[in-house]
């Protein structure tokens, strides 16, 4: 049995097909998704449906783009001339899809590894992120799922250990879905989605943080298609920016092998 954890697909079915026959995938593998399994490509729907069939096989998280989905669908937010959505939102099976995907864990951990969308703030140890994790998956759950949107929109807060639940929701889906450069002071900063290499002066990639408290496990992310693939003891960034015309990447966890797939939608 082998585990392959699979980059940012946003809607890229085909080039999914196509990356899970060069895997050669087994009834006994198991398949973990980084996140935003829908958006800019061109077929979410096949996507969902798919990733939705496999049952307890796959393992995925929640991405910046599906939280869009989610909100879009509960009238929470604006559907964007960029989105790619309407075949989802206008499917006979909108509903259980979208209930399906709510669900989805926001971080998943196993043994040395920890799957996740953007990244974990550097204060944060593993523990604490999965705790994080859970209280923000049931709010997105719960009846305060529409004020959790709607404040997704504010900046997000500084981390401190007495930060009120609320401020800790906000707090942790930004980390989860949308991070990926800290202050000096290791706070977030919202707004850069260029190279790491070009991170604004006084910040830098949250996982080139000094002193960073999850560096005991390899996080296994996406998210940020400038980054590129890269792999490294403590962390495994799989978005190579298939919806842009690149490349799906997935990584077989158990040694380490990387496979691509040239788009192809």
């Amino acid at each position: 049995m082998a585990t392959y954890a699979i980059g940012d697909v946003q809607g890229c079915f085909r080039t999914l097909e196509r990356l899970l026959r060069r895997l050669a995938v087994r009834d006994d593998d198991r398949l973990w998704l980084a996140g935003d399994l829908v958006n800019r490509g061109p077929r979410s729907l096949e996507v969902l449906r798919w990733a939705k069939q496999q049952g307890e096989r796959a393992t995925v998280v929640l991405g910046n783009h599906d939280l869009h989905l989610l909100g879009v669908a509960a009238g929470w937010r604006r559907h964007k001339p960029s989105d790619t959505l309407v075949r989802v939102l206008e499917a006979p099976d909108r509903e259980p899809l979208l209930a399906w995907l709510r669900q989805r864990p926001l971080v998943h951990r196993e043994g040395r590894f920890l799957l996740v969308h953007a990244g974990l703030l550097p204060a944060w140890t593993a523990d604490q992120a999965e705790a994080l994790a859970r209280e923000a998956e049931a709010a997105l759950q719960g009846e305060e799922a529409e004020r959790v949107f709607e404040e997704l929109r504010d900046d997000p807060p500084a981390w401190r250990d007495d930060l009120k639940r609320r401020a800790r929701v906000r707090l942790a889906l930004y980390a989860f879905t949308r991070m990926r450069v800290v202050g000096k002071d290791g706070q977030p900063r919202d707004g850069f989605a260029g190279p790491p290499e070009k991170a604004p002066k006084g910040t830098q990639p949250w996982f080139d943080a000094s002193g960073r408290k999850s560096a005991n496990v390899t996080v296994v992310c996406g998210h940020w298609a400038a980054a590129g693939l890269r792999v490294r003891p403590d962390r495994i960034a799989l978005d190579s920016g298939c919806v842009w015309g690149r490349a799906l990447s997935a990584v077989r966890l158990e040694d380490g092998t990387i496979y691509q797939e040239q788009f192809c939608d």
